[in-house]
């Protein structure tokens, strides 16, 4: 199951397709010269940073509301009658939100799947959310489930989804900046009753791959982003409430086939996965050393 750093980047893709279908039709897409047939790179350079920040602020606005829908969160009212399992919950959340010092609470839920798993999404401080999978709640005690949600908390307090955002923004830009330049460069080598569909063809290629490119930068400033996490978790509920739980995730993963390890962008776990150019974790080995260095 796609998960949520997946689901940011998709819907970043689809709203940028989106936004790059409505310029063309709105005739706002012009960056090639009608005289000479040459790009015109200041235009390029605006056009695509238009369609990359518009993209990526957009998908920041729905992601709360993406994630609701996608991971079928159930969304816990403070306010409503709650079983002393969802107290529970709602209480340790907003005890860790006030001690990092947020004004305004996360929503608080609960989805249900069987992975061991976190995650905080929203699109900022005041609109977020925290939700925690029902296997996390069923395998894990009560010290390692702390140190789960203060890292999610960290990730909140940290402004993670807004920077994560902006750096979105520049990569997109960059993204459709190249693409076209590659595709226009592709157009000039064939015939010009060819040229128009070649050109077409070439951006959506070079737009794919150039995108594949772009997700090894995101990818890496989340693993960058994940340490920061572990020690703004640290701070919140301790360091050996924060080192049980990665030691507590890492028993988890060594037990479970790890081909049904999934990304996700504000996920606690990090599985196995050493140093690879896709993976949105360090090495849990790796993360827990650093802690213990602290």
């Amino acid at each position: 199951m796609a998960k949520r750093i997946f689901l940011f980047i998709l819907t970043n893709v689809l709203v940028l397709t989106t936004i790059m279908v409505v310029l063309s039709l709105l005739g706002l897409n012009s960056y090639i010269d009608a005289a000479t047939g040459n790009i015109q790179f200041g235009a390029l350079l605006a056009f695509s940073a238009v369609i990359g920040f518009t993209g990526s602020f957009i998908s920041l606005a729905i992601s709360r509301w993406m994630a609701k829908k996608i991971m079928r969160v159930k969304v816990i009212d403070p306010n409503g009658s709650l079983n002393a399992y969802e107290q529970s919950l709602v209480d340790r959340v907003h005890r860790l939100a006030r001690t990092a010092g947020l004004a305004h609470m996360p929503e608080v839920g609960i989805y249900n799947s069987p992975e061991v798993n976190a995650f905080a999404t929203g699109p900022s401080k005041r609109r977020s959310l925290v939700a925690v999978s029902t296997g996390l709640l069923e395998q894990m005690d009560d010290d390692a489930v702390e140190g789960v949600v203060a890292h999610e908390i960290a990730h909140i307090a940290n402004g993670d989804m807004v920077t994560m955002t902006l750096l979105q923004g520049v990569v997109n830009t960059f993204v459709v900046f190249l693409s076209r330049i590659a595709a226009w460069a592709v157009a000039q080598l064939v015939d010009e009753d060819k040229a128009a569909i070649v050109h077409i063809l070439a951006i959506i290629v070079f737009q794919i791959a150039f995108s594949i490119l772009g997700s090894i930068v995101i990818f890496a400033y989340s693993r960058y982003r994940e340490y920061h996490a572990d020690r703004g978790g640290a701070d919140l509920a301790g360091k050996d409430k924060m080192i049980h739980a990665l030691e507590s995730l890492k028993a988890h993963v060594n037990r479970v086939d790890t081909r049904q390890e999934t990304l996700a962008s504000m996920k606690i776990s990090g599985g196995k996965r050493k140093k690879l150019l896709f993976s949105t974790h360090p090495d849990l080995d790796e993360r827990i050393r650093r802690l213990h260095a602290k």
